[in-house]
């Protein structure tokens, strides 16, 4: 397992993010390669993270070390599979929509019994322990020894951000014999995390609770008393949006995504998440809820709880069902929990979508930065996306919400997986929704905050510091995919030199907590209890939902015909009046944007205090929303025209 884990997307109104953490992927396959490793074995690429340098070398792993792997199985025709999931989701294509069943997949293209027995012979006659075996991996724990005698290669201690960590010392090998059956092998370049299972979730998070005062709508309360900001009085930020309001702005119109069931994976589950869902529902003028519309398929126990921080978690799970009913009214919801934030848990979350075809549509607000990325989980990650593809599944994961990731990590990247060149990268938005739930205006999201100076009658330091914003940029692993040829510009695309590469994210919607989502939980009160309270919260953890409910929409409208691999279809309405072309300026160059915020010191009342401050919009780090594609926003956001487009085959005007 990796050692690193999969962090929320969801910034709450106080413009933090929620203390968790990734997974990974890139668009190869790096299956055992042709190569010929010594001894007839072939080589399996990219198994040498690029941290295991000879100047972070701190020893050889002791050979009593204990490891566990997962053999990851190519199943048959790999390079078939990546064709097919092309042609299928290519709308320019004969075979645009000809999806195959779960059954029909695994059959044409999903490992074989002999692959599966072949590996697991293999891995117990080199002296390691089978653990598990299905149609995806097969699962094994030994010593050090006995791993480096298997895979050809020798086990070493490196550093890497200031720990110490296993890692082959040169590429892994698997016999030439097994080269069409392995797809990649994980587990090596990690150090061995022990699960303890059967852990109790934790109860929920403490409360958090906006202070006012609040616009209802964007513009409708303005900070008279506050100071000016050039030469104008800024509103407040709004209590936070309904679905009624996000229905409107981005084109629902008559389509509430009725037929369409949507699935969302995160790690954990809300235990209270029937419950506050209905109440938000009933509170917040959402259709109720059908017997059986929303479901959960959990794992038998849990691990890691407190290192995941699981009760962060409910939260994102309350905003991802909330978001997506709030959009989709109609659309079934299935949740599909993890059993902690590492990554083999989502890729088990996510092959029990693809493998039981769950749903059409599949919501992940989730993910990590790209320089922590390795092939082997990678391959994974992008196998799975593209058998889903093949079955008419779409997956749609949050683009981050760090923008270019300098201010986090020092390094400009993207993140992870949605930089994978099969799925659609959600970024962000600040929206205003005016009177009438009227569309006015869109910026990238992206926040600097301005704090009220002592006297209140300046804001110190504006413009502010950055907080956050859209994650977006292009991948220094990934390259180019077909759809995004002719549209990403080259000052994109070849930003990281001159082979053209995958830039995120594809499309938007809104994310800037600051104009964000209105979501009600279950929390933990001051005094130790549990209650229902509703907050406003944001992220590309709200942007990814609200792209998925849009989508059922659109799927609907299709006559319930699946979508699958969106990104071909949404870049073939790049530049049309599908889509709001999102800019940073939207009322003019020399028009800033920005809102007043009040909020509790302590984030619960008023008896610490209250804190103000000025959040400007579209100043998204380094990232810029500009004319055409960009990205923080991709091709734009959903426009009135958007679901109805799918009605007919897509021509322009």
């Amino acid at each position: 397992m990796r050692i690193s884990r999969a962090r929320s997307r969801a910034a709450l109104s106080m413009a933090a993010t929620l203390p968790l953490l990734a997974g990974a992927l890139a668009l190869g396959t790096p299956n055992a390669s042709a190569d010929s490793a010594p001894g007839g074995r072939n080589v399996l690429q990219g198994t040498k993270p690029a941290w295991a340098t000879a100047g972070a070398d701190r020893g050889a792993t002791p050979d009593g070390g204990k490891v566990g792997v997962r053999v990851h199985l190519a199943g048959r025709d790999a390079k078939g599979l990546a064709a097919y999931a092309a042609a299928v989701s290519d709308p320019r294509s004969a075979s645009y929509g000809k999806y195959l069943s779960a059954a029909q997949a695994q059959a044409r293209f999903g490992a074989t019994r002999q692959q599966i027995d072949q590996v697991a012979h293999w891995l117990e006659s080199s002296g390691l322990t089978i653990t598990g075996t299905n149609q995806h991996y097969v699962s094994a724990t030994g010593d050090v020894a006995a791993a480096e005698k298997t895979f050809g290669t020798q086990l070493r201690n490196y550093r890497k951000g200031g720990r110490t960590y296993r890692a082959p010392a040169t590429t892994a090998s698997v016999p030439a014999a097994l080269g069409d059956a392995v797809l990649a092998v994980s587990g090596l370049d990690n150090a061995p995390h022990k699960s303890s299972h059967d852990e109790t979730l934790p109860p929920p998070d403490a409360v958090f609770r906006n202070s006012g005062p609040f616009s209802t709508y964007h513009g409708s309360k303005t900070a008279t008393t506050l100071p000016s900001v050039d030469g104008a009085k800024a509103p407040y930020a709004v209590k936070g949006y309904t679905g009624k309001q996000l229905r409107a702005v981005y084109g629902a119109g008559r389509w509430t995504g009725k037929g369409v069931t949507v699935a969302i994976t995160d790690a954990y589950a809300s235990p209270t998440i029937a419950k506050d869902a209905a109440e938000y529902a009933k509170r917040n003028g959402d259709a109720p809820y059908r017997r059986g519309q929303l479901s959960q398929v959990l794992p038998d126990d849990y691990t890691r709880t407190e290192e995941c921080g699981a009760s962060g978690w409910y939260g994102e799970e309350t905003l991802d069902v909330e978001a997506v009913h709030a959009v989709a009214p109609a659309a079934d919801i299935v949740y599909v929990g993890g059993a902690s934030c590492y990554d083999a848990d989502l890729l088990d979350s996510l092959n029990k979508v693809v493998d039981h075809r769950l749903a059409d549509i599949v919501s992940n607000s989730w993910g990590d930065v790209e320089a922590n990325e390795t092939p082997d989980i990678a391959a994974a990650y992008d196998q799975i996306f593209k058998m889903g593809a093949i079955e008419g599944i779409g997956f749609y994961f949050s683009s981050g919400d760090d923008g270019d990731n300098v201010a986090s990590t020092g390094t400009k990247q993207i993140d992870v997986p949605s930089n994978s060149a099969w799925v659609t990268s959600v970024g962000g938005t600040a929206l205003a929704v005016g009177k009438n739930d009227t569309y006015q205006w869109e910026t990238g999201w992206g926040t600097l905050k301005s704090t009220l100076s002592a006297d209140g009658k300046s804001w110190d330091g504006l413009p502010g510091e950055y907080t956050s914003g859209a994650g977006g940029g292009t991948s220094s692993s990934v390259k180019q995919p077909f759809y995004q040829r002719g549209i990403v510009p080259d000052s994109l695309a070849r930003a990281n030199g001159k082979q053209r590469m995958r830039t995120a994210p594809d499309i938007a919607a809104v994310a800037d907590p600051n104009t964000g989502f209105l979501v009600g939980q279950t929390q933990t009160l001051p005094d130790g209890s549990l209650g229902y309270d509703e907050y406003r919260i944001g992220g590309t953890s709200l942007a990814a939902p609200v792209i998925a409910g849009v989508q059922a929409l659109a799927q609907q409208a299709r006559h319930g015909l699946p979508i699958g691999f969106a990104n071909p279809a949404i870049y073939s309405r790049y530049g049309s009046k599908a889509y709001h072309d999102v800019t940073d300026h939207p009322l003019g160059p020399n028009r800033d944007l920005a809102v007043v915020r009040v909020d509790y010191a302590n984030g619960v009342d008023a008896a610490d205090g209250l804190l103000t401050s000025l959040r400007s919009l579209g100043k998204d780090a380094s990232l810029k929303a500009v004319r055409g594609y960009d990205d923080v926003t991709g091709v734009g956001t959903p426009a009135a025209g958007y679901v109805d487009s799918y009605r007919f085959p897509f021509r322009r005007h």
